[in-house]
């Protein structure tokens, strides 16, 4: 399996390459420099492997939620290629991807997920881990951090992410004495992306290009450009 991965939602800037079970990865906290980073990324790991473009079997994107632009960049990335190429694509949640950082060595845990989303609020998704196996247990959400209400309230969870810091860490503050532990450095990397992307492929989850669509979860993002229009219109 050889697959060609990005991830470009945050403020962090990544993109790997996973070659039959060997990774190699460039990742940098680079704001706004996705674009100019992305592609030379992915051919200097082709080139540094030996593999060829048309040798990969699949691309994989990070899809969100996330930075508006970053996700979008990577929706482009990802399904200008594999058109390219003819080969199908894998959208991998963003929180996800962030869940999977958290190496359980074969042990269960429990993961929340949150990134700072602006405006007062976060993105917040709930993942579990038996062994290599990393699952959903609830649907991702933007929301203010006092509104965030975990799957039960059995507690014991992993906290990762920015989103525990966003808002004078208030969505730590909310969940309290449920989190077993906070770790708010976490940002995405696609070298998890591409691990994630690798398993959903083994299920038959990859798809045509086109019908990859980005995860942005607020709804509302097409006025708030809008609203940011007018308001600089009004300077």
């Amino acid at each position: 399996m050889k697959l060609l991965a990005f991830e470009t939602a945050t403020e962090a800037c990544s993109v790997a390459l996973y070659l039959d079970g060997e990774i190699i990865e460039r990742h940098e906290v680079a704001p706004r420099l996705h674009a100019e980073y992305a592609l030379p990324w992915a051919e200097e790991l082709l080139t540094q492997a030996g593999i060829k473009r048309s040798q990969l079997d699949a691309i994989a994107i990070s899809r969100g939620p996330g930075a508006f632009t970053g996700v979008r960049l990577a929706i482009a990335l990802g399904q200008g290629i594999a058109l390219a190429l003819g080969k199908p694509m894998i959208g991998v949640s963003t929180l996800m991807a962030i869940a999977a950082s958290l190496k359980g060595e074969g042990q269960k845990q429990r993961i929340l997920a949150a990134i700072d989303a602006r405006m007062g609020e976060v993105y917040v998704g709930a993942f579990e881990r038996d062994g290599d196996e990393l699952i959903a247990i609830s649907t991702e959400v933007v929301a203010a951090p006092d509104k965030v209400v975990l799957p039960d309230d059995q507690g014991g969870w992993h906290a990762v992410g920015t989103g525990f810091s966003a808002v004078d860490n208030a969505l730590q503050s909310h969940l309290g004495s449920q989190l077993l532990s906070v770790d708010t450095s976490v940002l995405p990397h696609a070298a998890d992306v591409a691990r994630l992307a690798v398993a959903a492929y083994a299920r038959g989850e990859a798809m045509a290009p086109e019908r990859v669509e980005p995860a942005y979860l607020r709804n509302n993002v097409a006025l708030t450009l809008e609203e940011q229009k007018a308001l600089r219109a009004l300077r």
